[in-house]
C-alpha cells in the first residue's frame, strides 16, 4: 500500500497558555474545570476536564476568506454587513473551507540562502522563491508552503512575534508570484504570512489583502516546519482540516505532512 513505510510529520505548534501570538487576537487559555478527586463515583471512578478559550487566529491556524476586507469589501465583492452578524459570517467563514488532502510543495527559502533561519525582517522576493523552487513543478490547487526556519524560534517569545525586529516573509511581488500559481492555500511559519519590517508590527498587511480579498486563497500561519525543512522534503501529501467553527474568521488546525 502507498502508506507502507510512510512518515508523518506534525506541522502544528503545541497550544499552551502564553505561547507567541499576534497582539491583535484574544489569547489561548486552558484551565482544568474539574480535577481528579473533585467528584468520585460510587465505583471509585473519577474524571478530569477543562475549559478552553481561544481566538481563531492563535497557534497554527487557517485564515478564512472572511478574515480581511479592503476598502469595505470582502472576497468576491461582498460588503461585510451583508454576510456578518454577531453570530459570525454566513459566507466565507472557516466552515466553508473544504478539508484538503493533496499535494503540497515546500519552498525552503532559508536553505536557498544557506542558513537554517532567515534573519528578522528579511523580505522574501520573487528571486528568493524562484531559487527555492528550482526543479519543482507547480500544479493549480496545490498548497504552497514557504520555509523561513522561523519555527525554530517558537520558544523565544518576543523574538518570534517580531514586534521589535520584524519577521521574514513574502513581500507584495512575491505574494503575486505565489498567487499566480493558483494554489488552494499558502502557508508559513510566522504569525502573519508576510514580510514585517523592524518596528512596523502589523500596521499594514498587503499580502493578506492579495491572498484573501483579491485572489480567494486561504492562508495557514504559525506552522511548525523545522522538521520538514530538515528532512529535505520538497513535495508531499498534506492533510489540512481546520475546525469547522460556523461563521468564524479562522480556526486552529493540525496539518500533517505524509512523506515517503
Amino acid at each position: 500500500m502507498w502508506f507502507d513505510g510512510a512518515r508523518v510529520i506534525d506541522l502544528a505548534q503545541p497550544m499552551r497558555k502564553g505561547m507567541p501570538q499576534s497582539p491583535n487576537h484574544p489569547p489561548f487559555r486552558m484551565v482544568l474545570e474539574r480535577r481528579h478527586g473533585d467528584m468520585v463515583r460510587a465505583d471509585g471512578g473519577s474524571a478530569a476536564n477543562e475549559i478552553i478559550v481561544t481566538g481563531g487566529h492563535v497557534g497554527t491556524h487557517v485564515d478564512a476568506l472572511a478574515h480581511v476586507s479592503h476598502d469595505g469589501l470582502l472576497y468576491g465583492g461582498a460588503a461585510p454587513e451583508q454576510v456578518m452578524s454577531h453570530e459570525g459570517f454566513s459566507e466565507l467563514g472557516i466552515d466553508a473551507f473544504e478539508p484538503y488532502v493533496g499535494r503540497a510543495v515546500l519552498l525552503d527559502v532559508a536553505g536557498a540562502h544557506g542558513v537554517k533561519t532567515l534573519p528578522a525582517g528579511h523580505e522574501i522576493t520573487v528571486a528568493d522563491l524562484e531559487r527555492a523552487a528550482e526543479g519543482l513543478e507547480f500544479r493549480p490547487g496545490d498548497v504552497i508552503l514557504v520555509g523561513t526556519g522561523w519555527s525554530r524560534l517558537w520558544a523565544s517569545g518576543a523574538e518570534f512575534t517580531g514586534q521589535r525586529d520584524g519577521v521574514p516573509g513574502p513581500g507584495v511581488e512575491a505574494a503575486l508570484w505565489l498567487a499566480a500559481h493558483r494554489p488552494r492555500a499558502v502557508g508559513g511559519e510566522t504569525i502573519a504570512f508576510e514580510h514585517i519590517a523592524a518596528g512596523r508590527g502589523h500596521a499594514a498587511l498587503p499580502v493578506h489583502r492579495i491572498m484573501l480579498v483579491e485572489r480567494g486563497i486561504n492562508i495557514v500561519e504559525t506552522m511548525k516546519l523545522d522538521e520538514l525543512l530538515d528532512s529535505g522534503t520538497r513535495e508531499f501529501l498534506l492533510v489540512l482540516n481546520p475546525l469547522p467553527i460556523v461563521g468564524a474568521t479562522g480556526a486552529p488546525v493540525r496539518p500533517l505532512a505524509v512523506i515517503r
